[in-house]
């Protein structure tokens, strides 16, 4: 296979410097949550702010790695265990995280969200605006839920 390479836009400001949440928290989370961009990047954040929500992809460069297993244990089985790609871990083939925040500002470079999941320093892989077509109404919750197995 090809090496895959990629240079980060920027960088990722948040409160969180050893633990972070497993999921990002829009309304009581404590910021600020700030998406700097590298300069010669600014002018691709125009008309972003028509949107209201943005999907943010880092490189998530402090992950314990992936070690070859497949399973993981989400904390909310209290030990149980499902295939890696069924969970949210970040210690991955490719350890590239995603969250969805809401867009609350732009000032130059830099992108106000609500609540990341986030580490501060975190290298910004790619911004993307979050649509009405990201929303599939049928989604389900998984096995959070026993919709398809048991666990």
């Amino acid at each position: 296979m090809n090496k895959i390479i990629y240079r980060p836009i920027g960088t990722i400001h948040t409160p969180y410097n050893d633990m972070a949440p497993f999921q990002a928290k829009e309304d009581d989370a404590e910021g600020p949550f700030v998406l700097e961009l590298l300069p010669e990047y600014e002018t691709a954040l125009k008309d972003l702010e028509c949107f209201r929500y943005v999907i943010i992809l880092f490189h998530m460069d402090r992950a314990r790695g992936y070690n070859g297993s497949n399973i993981a244990h989400p904390p909310s089985l209290n030990g149980r265990s499902v295939g890696l790609f069924a969970s949210r871990s970040p210690n991955r083939p490719n350890p590239i995280g995603l969250d969805v925040a809401r867009l609350l500002r732009i000032e130059g470079s830099k992108v106000f969200t609500s609540g990341l999941s986030v580490l501060d320093g975190t290298p910004l892989i790619d911004i993307k605006p979050y649509t009405k077509t990201d929303s599939k109404p049928d989604t389900g919750h998984g096995w959070n839920t026993g919709d398809c197995c048991q666990i």
